[in-house]
């Protein structure tokens, strides 16, 4: 027989607000009120009862795609001002919702208009300066490649004589392709009675392009596994960041490939 346990809401959810439920045979469901949560692997399984007052519960996060969330948990979810995320155990995001601002209709217009009246342009000089930045600093200070970070500097430096949203992107591109190269020889420690099980290609960050995809998509050691599962939270989060704000996550400034998707 499973072992089941029931655990108060105190002990699962972190100061964060975040829960997640992950396993097989998830199942989120309304009883009594209370948001009742099943999940687990096997014979160890996890029940959760949240009640509507108290709970601290900020975003509910479900890792896998066997079991069922009924529209009443969704609508319990929503009114006590939470979100949900579902992606899949590669990191793929399936669904978001969350709180969404009141629709305002100059802003929808102005994000609508953003590409053709310059704009997006500005913002995406912006927001590439400040990831090249960041990327040019770990790289620096962290991985101590002063070489590469000089680099990732002068492709930051030509960002201001960007003239199009296109010039934007290749400056990306060729800083991605410097920042994910000084990370391809970086070693990966396991523990020492693991050492002979574990792959070579595991023993290093290696390549961003899986050989299966030629691209980040299906990953084929755990570094970058983890990193397209980080890739995916941070695409649930800045959705649900762009709804709160009364943006449409669907209308886009600046499109990268997802082999230059950078932190």
């Amino acid at each position: 027989m499973a072992a089941s346990h029931t655990l108060p809401h105190s002990h699962t959810i972190r100061k964060s607000g975040v829960l997640v439920l992950n396993g097989y045979g998830i199942r989120v469901q309304v009883n009594a009120g209370h948001l009742l949560l099943h999940d687990g692997i096997a014979d160890e399984r996890r029940t959760i009862r949240l009640p509507r007052v108290n709970h601290g519960l900020k975003r509910l996060v479900i890792i896998g795609s066997d079991g069922f969330i009924s529209l009443e948990s969704l609508r319990w979810v929503s009114s006590v001002g939470a979100s949900f995320l579902m992606l899949d155990r590669k990191g793929k995001v399936l669904a978001v919702t969350g709180p969404v601002a009141p629709a305002d209709a100059k802003l929808r217009r102005s994000q609508t208009l953003a590409v053709g009246n310059g704009t997006a342009l500005k913002l995406s000089k912006e927001l590439i300066s400040r990831k090249l930045t960041g990327q040019e600093l770990l790289i620096r200070d962290m991985l101590h490649d002063s070489v590469t970070a000089d680099t990732i500097a002068r492709f930051r430096d030509e960002l201001p004589r960007a003239e199009s949203l296109e010039v934007v992107r290749l400056i990306e591109s060729q800083a991605a392709r410097s920042y994910w190269q000084s990370w391809s020889d970086l070693p990966i420690h396991w523990p020492r009675q693991d050492e002979r099980r574990i792959a070579e290609h595991w023993k290093r960050f290696g390549s961003r392009i899986s050989p299966i995809t030629h691209s980040p998509r299906l990953a084929c050691n755990p570094p970058n596994a983890l990193a397209n599962f980080l890739y995916g939270l941070l695409e649930a989060e800045a959705t649900v960041a762009a709804s709160a704000m009364g943006l449409l996550p669907e209308i886009g400034l600046l499109h990268c490939d997802a082999a230059n998707r950078i932190p």
